[in-house]
């Protein structure tokens, strides 16, 4: 990791110099068809980690100020107990449970975990290196750590979105346990961690591991984040008291434990890239992921402003019975839910697990909507699009209610395109998945086709509009090769989405941060080359969601899928250096503001969350919206006065 650490730190170097040259004036800005001198966004999505989880530790320089573990007490700098360490406790329900679902506890029937904390479990992480033969052969495990059976050559044509020097990385974090599920006993006293947040790394646990995956789904969220108006104060009028993450994800039974209470210390190390990008640029520590969930809704809220639901397909106007969710406790002793699924109706009162979130939304002095209409049944967890990538339709698993049916949900791809502005969907191994989907079969020269590429995580695949027109979908949905040919050649278009495939993305168990800390660090390398394209670009380094790990910050409900917990959150420019830290509140929805307002576009639809106003918040309390609900534009983390002159 010194290696790592030197080579990410010239890139920082390389930043300096190009900084220091002048920015584009508002002269220039006024001759441009923006309302800023930005003339080119890239959004790249990281996977699966929550805002203390990552900058737990983290202290800003230039008099700026921060909300996280240290600063609150909650931890010392050396990753201890802090004073305030009581504020992260965490507790069981009693039994007998409620027989209903419930999203809150009150304290007569919940007891704190004692003496210690459940075991930080290895949650599916890899415990052995993959050689080549079990890689070609498509072992199930198949997957990073590789071993050096692997040639260097395979890799990199496997993984284009690394410098070859980075490369090793993909060797390295093996486990070393007997199996992937079990306790993680790499974590320091894992069998006598105090009642509260941990410090994942230690001397047996380095950075660059491989560690546990956490419960993160949209009924389990909110249940684990325990709301009731009752505890609101004024630094946290929602009243949730996020008390209930382990219990949560052990009931699911998924190999949870108390991983979700981890976090990394920046002060012995942990994300020196992020965290250089922290000390140099603009970041957010008010940054929400905008649904309680998981992966695919949150990104189709990152494009959207809102929810996807079912579309009548084939005269199907529902799905079926059997995948909607039922998250009442299957019995008096267990919390794991009836059905775990991925649709609901949540503009029914009388389904399952709906009343009680929509009962909190009105308990709230801002009466929040539910914003679940009528008949219509969404998608709340992880489903496929019915869109293969290729174009296709799997209808079978759409008439089974295992994948989306296609959608005329409108997206920013809809906005822009209408505006005649240019965009596009970069997906890591999306070229590989369409071959696949052709019926081009695996072999040792692509051995992992298919099987990186994040169809979840592209919101335009669900969409008729765009993946079911060929020349659409030719013209926009593309691989990340071609974002870095774009990068490389200064020809990107107005507005980039960027995701990574699944061995870089930085998702627990299957990808690491440093992964996608490297692959960031490459983007950036390039990016700054093209002195004009580091000029009028912004780079948004966004992750989709928390993955389920604890966070101390302020939740603002806004409607029945969230918002939910803080996220990592920075932007990259010549017009966000200095090291600042803004507290604004934000979501993914701030994303489609600053689109809209920077190349004069107006919300996407009635509904979508870009038509909630910028925050407004007094001195003493920045993080939370006295007009709630309400959702920045991003505006604040630039400053287009002075540009790259502002910290010199």
């Amino acid at each position: 990791m010194k290696n790592q650490q030197k080579k990410w730190m010239a890139v920082l170097t390389l930043s300096s110099m190009i900084s220091s040259s002048p920015g584009l004036s508002l002269a220039d800005e006024k001759k441009t068809d923006t309302e800023t001198p930005i003339r080119h966004v890239i959004v790249l999505i990281g996977e699966n980690r929550s805002f203390d989880h990552t900058f737990a530790t983290y202290l800003p320089g230039h008099g700026q100020t921060v909300s996280n573990l240290l600063t609150k007490g909650i931890i010392t700098r050396d990753g201890a107990p802090g004073p305030h360490f009581a504020q992260s406790r965490q507790f069981q329900v009693n039994t007998p449970l409620p027989p209903k679902y419930f999203i809150s506890v009150n304290g007569a029937n919940k007891t704190a975990y004692a003496p210690n904390l459940p075991t930080p479990e290895l949650g599916g992480a890899p415990n052995v290196t993959t050689s080549l033969a079990d890689l070609i052969a498509g072992s199930p495990t198949a997957g990073p750590p590789f071993d050096n059976t692997v040639p260097s050559a395979l890799l990199s044509a496997v993984e284009p979105s690394l410098e070859v020097s980075d490369l090793g990385l993909l060797r390295t974090g093996a486990t070393g346990a007997p199996t992937r599920i079990g306790p993680d006993v790499r974590v320091t006293n894992a069998f006598t961690l105090p009642n509260g947040v941990f410090q994942l790394t230690g001397p047996n646990l380095p950075y660059d591991a491989y560690t546990g995956d956490t419960v993160h789904r949209l009924f389990h969220m909110w249940q684990q984040s325990d709301c009731n108006v009752a505890n609101a104060t004024v630094e946290n009028p929602s009243g949730c008291l996020n008390d209930l993450y382990p219990f949560v994800g052990i009931a699911r039974g998924d190999d949870s434990g108390s991983s979700s209470m981890a976090f990394h210390n920046v002060q012995h190390g942990d994300a020196p890239f992020l965290t250089s990008l922290a000390d140099r640029f603009t970041m957010s520590d008010n940054f929400h992921q905008s649904v309680m969930g998981g992966t695919a809704a949150n990104h189709m809220l990152l494009g959207s402003g809102d929810a996807i639901f079912w579309n009548t397909f084939q005269g199907q106007t529902a799905p079926p019975a059997a995948a909607v969710a039922d998250p009442d406790p299957k019995s008096a002793t267990s919390d794991a839910f009836t059905r775990d699924k991925a649709w609901t109706n949540c503009a029914d009162l009388t389904q399952p697990g709906i009343a009680p979130i929509v009962g909190y939304l009105a308990s709230l002095p801002y009466h929040p909507a539910s914003n679940c209409e009528a008949g219509h049944y969404y998608m709340i967890n992880n489903l496929s699009p019915g869109f293969l990538p290729n174009g296709q339709i799997d209808s079978a698993a759409i008439a089974a209610g295992a994948k989306v049916p296609p959608s005329g949900l409108r997206t920013i791809g809809d906005a822009l395109n209408e505006k005649s502005l240019s965009w596009a969907y970069f997906g890591g191994g999306y070229a590989a998945a369409a071959r696949v989907a052709n019926g081009t079969p695996r072999d040792a020269v692509d051995p992992l086709a298919a099987l990186t590429y994040c169809d979840i995580c592209n919101f335009v695949s669900y969409t008729s509009s765009i993946m079911g027109d060929p020349a659409q979908r030719q013209a926009h949905v593309k691989d990340v090769t071609d974002f870095f040919d774009g990068l490389d050649q200064g020809t990107l278009p107005a507005v980039s989405f960027v995701k990574p495939d699944a061995l870089v993305d930085g998702h627990p168990a299957s990808s690491k941060l440093d992964l996608f800390e490297a692959m960031t660090a490459k983007i950036i390398a390039k990016l700054q080359r093209n002195e004009k394209l580091w000029k009028e670009t912004a780079l948004f380094v966004a992750f989709d969601e928390g993955g389920g790990y604890w966070d101390s910050g302020y939740i603002q409900p806004v409607d029945f899928f969230g918002d939910g917990p803080r996220i990592p959150f920075i932007v990259v420019s010549p017009y966000s250096t200095g090291g600042k830290i803004v507290h604004s509140y934000d979501d993914h929805a701030s994303i489609l503001k600053f689109i809209e307002r920077n190349w004069r576009l107006k919300p996407l639809t009635a509904r979508s969350r870009d038509n909630f106003p910028n925050p407004v918040a007094t001195a003493n309390n920045p993080y939370v919206p006295v007009n709630q609900p309400a959702i920045g534009d991003l505006f604040d983390m630039f400053n287009f006065e002075k540009g790259d002159q502002q910290d010199n």
